[in-house]
């Protein structure tokens, strides 16, 4: 039987897109990936992100905000930067391990932006369900959109 292949998934403070994308990926790929998330620092989980993947039906309240440090020595498949703070600080894996960057936009950074404006919540909210499908369509395609090496 093949390993499942393993993919951190990394943003800058393990908040809320790489949680999404860690949630989504054991949701849907759990039988071939086993997946984990980290951040370049640690922000705590987004109170946001967790609502609205429960909404879409994944539970991330219990995940909790990683440091990209614990995962070094592990023996990571890919690394995938899903903000570019993340992707252009990401610090060395061993060349077995690629490095791929998947942007997705900042939901809380774009909330936020709306509430100065006086936006209301459920709108601001739709920043966050907006990225969190987006981060669901990237997920479905995995792991033919990573364009690994043939083994």
């Amino acid at each position: 039987m093949k390993e499942k292949l393993k993919i951190l998934f990394l943003c800058t403070g393990n908040s809320c897109r790489s949680q999404m994308a860690e949630g989504w990926t054991r949701a849907l790929k759990g039988d071939i990936i086993e997946v984990y998330s980290a951040g370049v620092e640690t922000h705590g989980l987004n109170r946001d992100a967790v609502a609205v993947m429960a909404e879409a039906g994944v539970d991330i309240s219990r995940h909790h905000s990683k440091n990209v440090t614990e995962f070094t020595e592990m023996a990571l498949d890919v690394v995938i930067t899903v903000c570019g703070h993340a992707h252009e600080t990401c610090p060395y894996f061993p060349t077995t391990c690629r490095v791929i960057h998947v942007g997705f936009d900042d939901p809380p950074k774009m909330a936020e932006k709306l509430a100065r404006q006086g936006v209301d919540k459920q709108t601001q909210l739709d920043c966050f369900r907006r990225v969190r499908d987006e981060i669901r369509a990237f997920v479905e395609q995995l792991p033919g959109n990573l364009k690994l090496p043939e083994e």
